[in-house]
């Protein structure tokens, strides 16, 4: 079919009509029209020849051209859409590299293959323009909640129609056993949005812990309003949860405004969340504290934080231990989750007997390694004293409170520790050398006898081999597998090296060997604190 003065007009008002049904622009279904046209012009013409087909926006007349490039002469591969500066000359006056002549080449007719290529390429631009407008339109929604309707559902996923697109909820994004028929309304939170091969994909989500922040959001106006800040959220999907709350208003109780009166703002929620139990927590800056509130309802008689381990130990009461715990773990797995610290749960009796453990070991380290009696040692304890070193470099001030102990008797215990201290060192240090470690290794700032000894053991033996440690094998720490998270021994954590520590020793080894230019860890430095400081500044 040829594009003749009687359907030019037409051309345009199918151009329009598409972009109004797919809303779209319509200068890009006109786009899509001149490349369908180009495309069958080229395979009348010649695959090789640069054809292009400008639509007039105003009149609908299609213009078909040819298109040479002047080129150089030993880049010259395509002759139908290229020449040589020579060759152009006989077109152009004083041609340069990548002029280009334009010459108009007559319409052609469309048969019907070419019309049904035509037809495709136009199809799939449109398509291919419908799945950007729909990306652009949703990407800056991720993060918010979407109300929709249920078109089907495929293999458990729920396909869900949002307006100008379709969304999918993943069966284990879904709250129990929902199950959802054609036409429901239902609310969800779009968890993310991406651009794939067959088009945006918006993914929804009902179990995420910011779906229940945005529903509170949008219960409670001091929430939105920003005077109360949900500062965590944590979730056992469809039977209970724990969302943590501060208000920035001292006359406004951040727990009381999310429950509202008589409940009426908490179970507009808990009746979205298909009857989840939500337990609402006031947040503290003092995370054992915070934790306290976070094990509601169980009581709590003492904590102990682990800060460098991400650790908390919780002592409660005998009767108070199957609800601190709660049906299956719950209660602690969602106090964890929300604290983001490994909590462990004893009775009294077993701190007691730790506690009761721990004496014991310490009196005996004492009677041992500085020949005292057991009255004497359990007195060194009692007063807080748990190693050697303690005792040996301590002020002598705090050896003369103990009941008993007078100034010479101070000196003599710090004697006999200083005296174990160093046959410990050389005992160390002859067994390290014993296993081949070199003197750069020996000599090296910041390493005891003791922590030489333990990485000749670890295969560790020279200055060389230290620089090429990692700092978590030096000091331990701990990794997240499949949500669980492991501890990794390190070569020198029982020597309380941390994490910083160990850094600065494995960059400082390698300065010494010339692999580090302190220049460039200044430059580094510089250029991180002026990062920071820009952030600031715009956060300000």
């Amino acid at each position: 079919m040829a594009i003749t003065s009687a359907n030019q007009l037409e051309l345009l008002q199918t151009a329009e009509a598409v972009a109004r049904e797919k809303m779209i622009d319509p200068v890009l279904v006109i786009e899509a029209m001149e490349e369908s046209l180009a495309r069958a012009a080229k395979s009348r013409y010649g695959a090789e020849m640069d054809i292009r087909v400008s639509i007039d926006r105003k009149t609908g007349k299609a213009t078909f051209t040819r298109v040479r490039t002047v080129v150089e002469d030993e880049e010259l591969e395509n002759y139908q859409s290229e020449f040589t500066v020579e060759q152009a000359k006989q077109y152009l006056e004083d041609p340069k590299v990548g002029d280009q002549l334009i010459e108009e080449v007559p319409p052609v007719d469309m048969g019907r293959i070419a019309a049904q290529s035509a037809k495709q390429v136009i199809l799939q631009k449109v398509r291919e323009a419908e799945r950007d407008r729909q990306f652009e339109e949703f990407k800056d929604r991720a993060g918010t909640i979407i109300n929709g309707q249920v078109k089907r559902e495929e293999y458990g996923n729920v396909i869900v129609d949002v307006g100008r697109g379709e969304a999918i909820l993943r069966r284990n994004e879904k709250i129990g056993r929902e199950s959802y028929r054609p036409n429901d309304r239902i609310r969800c939170y779009i968890k993310d949005v991406r651009r794939e091969a067959r088009g945006p994909q918006i993914f929804l989500s009902r179990t995420a812990p910011e779906f229940m922040a945005e529903l509170f959001k949008m219960e409670v106006p001091e929430i939105y309003d920003g005077i109360i800040e949900i500062k965590a959220v944590a979730r056992d999907p469809g039977s209970r949860a724990k969302i943590a709350v501060i208000s920035y208003d001292s006359s406004i109780d951040p727990v009381g405004a999310c429950v509202g009166m008589r409940g009426s703002r908490v179970q507009a929620v808990v009746n979205e969340l298909q009857g989840e139990k939500i337990d609402i927590i006031p947040w503290n800056e003092d995370q054992p504290t915070f934790l306290v509130n976070a094990l509601q309802p169980a009581e709590v008689s003492k904590v102990v934080l682990d800060e460098e381990a991400e650790r908390i130990e919780v002592v409660v009461p005998e009767e108070q231990l199957s609800l601190a715990i709660g049906r299956r773990g719950q209660n602690v797995r969602l106090a964890s989750q929300l604290t983001s610290l490994d909590i462990d749960i004893m009775t009294e009796a077993e701190d007691s007997e730790r506690r009761q453990r721990e004496f014991e070991e310490r009196t005996k380290l004492f009677m041992d390694t500085l020949d005292l009696d057991e009255f004497f040692a359990q007195l060194l304890v009692s007063e807080g004293f748990t190693n050697l070193e303690e005792v040996a470099y301590v002020e002598l001030d705090e050896l003369l409170v103990i009941d008993g102990v007078d100034e010479d008797t101070a000196k003599e215990l710090q004697a006999r520790a200083r005296d174990v201290l160093d046959a410990q060192a050389k005992a160390a240090l002859d067994k390290a050398r014993e296993l081949g470690v070199e003197d750069s290794l020996v000599e090296f700032e910041g390493l005891t006898p003791q922590m030489i000894q333990a990485l000749a053991e670890d295969g560790v033996k020279s200055l060389e081999d230290f620089a090429t440690c990692a700092d978590w094998e030096l000091a331990g720490g701990w990794t997240t597998n499949d949500g669980e998270r492991v501890k990794d021994d390190g070569i020198l954590e029982p020597y309380d090296v941390s994490l910083e520590e160990a850094q600065n020793m494995v960059m400082t080894a390698r300065i010494m060997l010339g692999w580090v230019d302190p220049a460039d860890l200044e430059a580094d430095e510089a250029e991180e604190d002026g990062e920071i400081g820009e952030e600031q500044e715009a956060e300000a």
